[in-house]
Parts: structure tokens; sequence; C-alpha cells
């Protein structure tokens, strides 16, 4: 007997059509079963096909929607040149391409900020934004194979985070006053980082670091793929 379940292709093709169909809803139901209603009634897909690529409902297109500008960004990235620019610069300007990957759903960003923003989805909305930030380093090269790892992408998701909120009330022309944001926080972290090698150099830091930090050099990074359920606060090494 066939199966008669679409393959991964086949639903990634589906959710995409449903997505497409559920954005007009969005705004004014939200990541709701109303919009997956009118999702699958405008886009014409098999009510069983559909609901079988998004078995959690909204919450998958809320997902979906996320991935999607995760992979506008990638690919912008992928055709600029940032090599010219300070490293924290390349960081914002991949934040900003983030940000301007959406800019025509700002509602729906907005909803589903506050979607994930509910306990039952709390964790799905933090491998989301962690899954971002790994998009982001590992596309400016990230390298790193230690606790770093995890560090970077924690610091960022710290920085992303807020960056959108402050994005998602502001209504300045092109949004200059997220990008003026963004610019701080970024350079919160520098300031941080000066900190922090400057505390390593210090007697008592390297006592530390022979004894009990060894052993936190020596947590490795994930070797099978990126990890997207690690969110955290901690700030990277360079």
């Amino acid at each position: 007997m066939t199966d008669p379940r679409p393959d991964d292709a086949e639903q990634a093709a589906i959710r995409d059509r449903l997505l497409d169909a559920a954005l007009p809803h969005v705004a004014f139901d939200g990541w709701s079963p109303a919009t997956v209603d009118a999702a699958i009634a405008d886009s014409g897909l098999d009510p069983a096909l559909a609901r079988a690529a998004i078995p959690r409902g909204a919450v998958d297109l809320a997902r979906a929607f996320h991935r999607r500008g995760d992979a506008a960004m990638a690919a912008r990235l992928a055709g600029e040149d940032l090599s010219a620019l300070r490293f924290r610069d390349r960081i914002a300007a991949a934040v900003r391409f983030r940000l301007e990957a959406v800019a025509g759903e700002k509602e729906a960003v907005r909803r589903g900020a506050a979607l994930f923003a509910l306990l039952p989805y709390a964790a799905d909305g933090a491998a989301l934004v962690w899954g971002t930030c790994d998009r982001i380093w590992t596309a400016l090269g990230d390298s790193s194979d230690d606790i770093n790892w995890y560090t970077k992408r924690a610091t960022l998701a710290a920085v992303y985070g807020a960056t959108v909120l402050y994005w998602l009330g502001d209504t300045s022309e092109g949004h200059a006053a997220t990008w003026a944001f963004l610019d701080r926080r970024i350079g919160d972290v520098m300031k941080i980082e000066t900190a922090k090698a400057r505390l390593r150099d210090a007697p008592l830091v390297q006592r530390f670091m022979d004894g009990p930090g060894r052993a936190l050099s020596a947590v490795k990074a994930p070797r099978r793929g990126p990890r997207t359920d690690l969110p955290g606060y901690l700030a990277p090494r360079r």
C-alpha cells in the first residue's frame, strides 16, 4: 500500500503555500486556529494534507515564517561582500538584513513575538532565535569549536531579541533609530569583551583557568550540525 503521507519536500512546499495564504490573515487574527482555517480555505489544499504538514497548527506556521526570514537573510549575506567592514559591523549588517527581510510583514512578527512569549511556546521561540544567531555566526565564518561556540550565539541572541522588540515599536524613517540602537547594543558587548580581555590577564583568573576553568575550555561545539535548543546569556570570546 502506498504511504499517503507527503514526504519532507512535499510538506515544505505545502507549508510555504499555507504560509503565503495565512499572512494576509495574521494581522487580524494572529497566529491562531482561525488563521489556519482561512489559510487552508484560501490555498485550495486538501485539508488533511494541509494539517499533516502543520501538525501543531498556527505554531508551525509561525515557525515557518521565522525560518523563511532566516533563509532570506542567509541568501542576502551570501551575496554581499562584507570583507571591508569591521567584524562588529558585519554582525550589525546581518541583524539588519534579518529584520529587513520581514519589514513588509511587521505585524506578523509582532504577533509571533506575542505567541512565543506564551509559556507553552517559549521554548519554540528561544530555539528559533538561537537558530537565527547560529545562521549569522556560521555565515560570518565562525570556526569556534569549544564553549565559545555557545557563548557567541547566546550573546547575539540577547542583542537580537532586544533589537527586534525595539524595531517593532520604531516609527523613525527607514528604522534609523533601530540601527542606532543595534549599534549601541553591539558596542556594549564589545566593552564587555575588552573588560574580559583585561580580566583574563589578572593573576587570580590565570589560577582559575589552570583549575576549574580548564573544564569549561574543554566543552566542545556540536559535531552534527547546528544546535537550535540552547538559548543563553553569556558573552563570547573573540
